[in-house]
């Protein structure tokens, strides 16, 4: 393969494929969801603050549980996949749940087009873990966000800290290296073959994916660039899944490099957080005052 459009098709296969075998594990937790459980972090809550009544569009929104966690607090949610399965079960979901919400399919650059009547009236973008390493251009991401968000409006990301995703998994613990790209490359990582993060023996019909890997310093600066302001940008020595494989849970659905004899210090960023705020129109000086 060697277009965006082959990789974009090859990727959406794989997750339209995942959407089954996601909704029926422990990891997810469906039925833990509908029973009441919300599944926002508790840094999610901290740092989005209060969002009953504000309008909010998730991007990449796979099978809807966060969307519809955020429309539990009183948000009025818009969740956005480019699977097809995706969309679908999150609209059943939502109805077994009696919430409230609007799922739409559509290819994260495409969104702008396909829910244009939406630019620019949404109070917060959500993006969350496992987001950012599908798409091939961090800069036109961004642009994306921006442009759904009313002036005042936030940008909320949570995802895996791109050193996480350089690192060498088949290293032996205690050794860090860096084995791939740090940096977004044109061309991205191929992987192949069965088995998921929520169910290493799953067997898939589309084993073929790709992903690209974004710095955080491009990641910021693409949010600047796209006119939004940083209000803050944080770094965790934590994730929500075994990202590496000498992760340990050090307590429930929190995972953390194990201490290491002789390296008592050592910390690795395996997660970050950022928040960002489209500002106020502000007139020219030469504008006429508002009446």
């Amino acid at each position: 393969m060697s277009s965006p459009d082959d990789y974009l098709d090859a990727n959406r296969a794989r997750w339209d494929e995942s959407v089954a075998v996601h909704a029926a594990s422990e990891f997810y937790g469906v039925e833990r969801f509908l029973a009441g459980n919300t599944t926002l972090l508790p840094l999610d809550l901290d740092e989005v603050g209060n969002v009953a009544g504000k309008s909010l569009l998730h991007l990449q929104c796979h099978f809807g549980l966060d969307t519809l966690s955020w429309a539990r607090l009183g948000a009025e949610v818009v969740g956005v996949d480019f699977a097809p399965s995706a969309v679908d079960t999150a609209r059943e979901i939502a109805g077994r749940a009696g919430l409230n919400a609007e799922f739409v399919e559509s290819e994260l650059y495409a969104a702008p087009e396909v829910l244009a009547d939406r630019l620019g009236t949404f109070d917060l973008v959500y993006v969350n873990i496992g987001a950012l390493c599908w798409l091939p251009d961090i800069a036109g991401w961004a642009n994306v966000c921006a442009g759904f968000l009313k002036d005042g409006g936030q940008l909320y990301v949570r995802d895996v800290h791109p050193i996480t995703f350089s690192v060498d998994d088949d290293a032996p613990l205690g050794e860090l290296p860096l084995r791939y790209p740090y940096f977004e490359t044109e061309q991205p990582l191929h992987w192949s073959g069965d088995g998921d993060y929520t169910d290493p023996s799953a067997t898939f019909e589309h084993q073929e994916s790709y992903e690209w890997n974004h710095g955080l310093g491009e990641i910021v600066t693409a949010v600047l660039a796209a006119g939004l302001q940083l209000d803050f940008l944080h770094e965790q020595d934590w994730t929500v899944y075994p990202a590496l494989p000498w992760l340990i849970e050090t307590e429930q659905g929190i995972w953390r490099l194990p201490d290491i004899e002789g390296k008592p210090d050592r910390r690795l960023p395996l997660m970050f957080s950022l928040r960002a705020t489209k500002p106020a129109t502000r007139p020219s000086p030469s504008a006429p005052p508002s009446r």
